[in-house]
């Protein structure tokens, strides 16, 4: 698992993010979160608002996003809620980067589905593309973070790079998808292997077949 720490809140982060606020996409955005809620809980809207200041730090340094302390005073401010609430909120849930990272957030799920399946040569084949785990490498492009349960276990193994999930990874084929997007391309997201649609069983169902093409009711014949 990822180290979980702060980063230092010095001078110089103060005066890059001290300033920061919504734009008016992304307070649309806030606001709409805000909406869901009954009047007087609008705390309750501090993990999509957490959410959505991430992406606007992201996609104003071109990275997957993260959450410096002035980030997240101003959602403290902005929610009218002590900046201790929100932080903790911010360091429980690893959807949060509370550390810059690079432009890809390569996260290897290392649970032992996707360990017995091989979960160590996807590990080591990010980690040729010059990967360390929790930095951002040289060329800005990656940042690698060992995860647990990502919820793929039926196509295990699996890593999420920010919003996508790769499954049914081979070495070869990780190695691919980091070359696609290192280019500049959109490889395929969800399994790798050539027939597979989704989770479903390779080679097809092989029992309640009847039910592929209809409801059928097996009571009678238990």
């Amino acid at each position: 698992m990822a180290d979980r720490h702060l980063e230092p809140d010095t001078q110089e982060l103060r005066a890059r993010w001290g300033g920061f606020a919504f734009t008016p996409e992304w307070e649309a955005k806030a606001r709409a979160e805000i909406a869901k809620y009954p009047d007087g809980r609008q705390r309750s809207a501090v993990m999509a608002l957490l959410d959505i200041a991430q992406r606007q730090v992201g996609e104003e340094t071109a990275t997957q996003g993260w959450l410096p302390i002035p980030v997240m005073e101003y959602v403290a401010r902005y929610l009218d809620m002590p900046v201790i609430r929100v932080v903790e909120v911010a360091s429980f849930y690893t959807m949060y980067n509370l550390v810059p990272v690079g432009r890809f957030h390569v996260q290897v799920c290392r649970t032992t589905p996707c360990w017995l399946r091989g979960s160590d040569d996807i590990l080591k084949a990010c980690k040729a593309k010059g990967m360390k785990k929790g930095e951002v490498s040289a060329d800005g492009l990656w940042t690698l973070t060992e995860v647990e349960c990502m919820g793929n276990c039926a196509s295990a193994p699996m890593f999420q790079i920010n919003d996508d999930n790769y499954e049914d990874l081979t070495a070869e084929s990780a190695a691919r998808i980091l070359d696609e997007l290192a280019a500049g391309g959109t490889p395929k997201t969800g399994t790798q292997l050539s027939g597979r649609h989704t989770v479903e069983t390779l080679g097809g169902p092989t029992n309640l077949t009847a039910m592929v093409d209809a409801n059928h009711d097996y009571r009678g014949e238990w």
